[in-house]
């Protein structure tokens, strides 16, 4: 499944490469809306709020109303959550906050899971040099990827998995990684990072893995 993205910055729609250099940027959003409104599940984050740089709320709240989304970027307590819950998001996603200088904070996310209920959480496991990055991509913990979502499979109804090395520089994205992950957990994963073909969709489908796309989407690369 393509779960085509949606990501706000400074009042825009924008993507970037590997999470910091501006490629494009659009605020024609009642275009895109109605491009992805035939998508059971659109991702939609909030990267001012994950840089803690203030916050696209009222963006994202309009959003909801008109898509069915899965909302992340910032989320540290279990009231973030509800607020986004309460105002249309599907699901949340938590990322930086399940980590910690010790490794995963089980007890937060059992904290999550007992507040919004499991299913209406997605928990992020994004990587840079192969190790989990967070704060926005800026600081990393030691643990791989694998052990994150191993520690994290009991709280969750899916993973999003980033591959910040290829994020937003359409080379692809590493099918073995997808394969390894996919054999790690029983939950939905979901996967991004440089996905530039509809083939590569339909290859990390084959494997029981959803996609995110984004620049391949909006620089006409992909047809969603």
């Amino acid at each position: 499944m393509l779960i085509p993205s949606i990501d706000l910055m400074g009042g825009r729609i924008v993507q970037l490469v590997q999470g910091e250099k501006l490629k494009l940027a659009f605020d024609d959003f009642e275009y895109w809306i109605e491009r992805f409104s035939k998508y059971p599940v659109v991702q939609l984050i909030d990267l001012d709020a994950a840089m803690r740089q203030g916050n696209n709320r009222a963006l994202i709240e309009m959003i909801c109303k008109r898509l069915p989304c899965q909302v992340g970027g910032g989320l540290k307590t279990a009231e973030d959550g509800r607020a986004l819950l309460d105002a249309g998001a599907r699901r949340v996603i938590y990322g930086s906050s399940l980590f910690g200088a010790d490794g995963v904070n089980k007890e937060f996310a059992a904290g999550l899971k007992a507040a919004l209920g499991e299913d209406a959480l997605v928990f992020s496991v994004d990587t840079k040099g192969g190790k989990v990055a967070v704060k926005g991509w800026k600081d990393s913990v030691d643990l791989t990827p694998e052990e994150a979502v191993t520690w994290l499979e009991d709280y969750c109804a899916a993973f999003l998995y980033t591959h910040v090395d290829t994020e937003g520089t359409m080379t692809g994205f590493p099918l073995e990684v997808a394969a390894v992950l996919r054999a790690c957990t029983t939950r939905q994963l979901i996967v991004a990072g440089g996905i530039k073909s509809r083939q590569e969709v339909d290859d990390l489908d084959a494997m029981g893995v959803d996609a995110v796309a984004g620049m391949a989407v909006y620089s006409g690369a992909m047809e969603a």
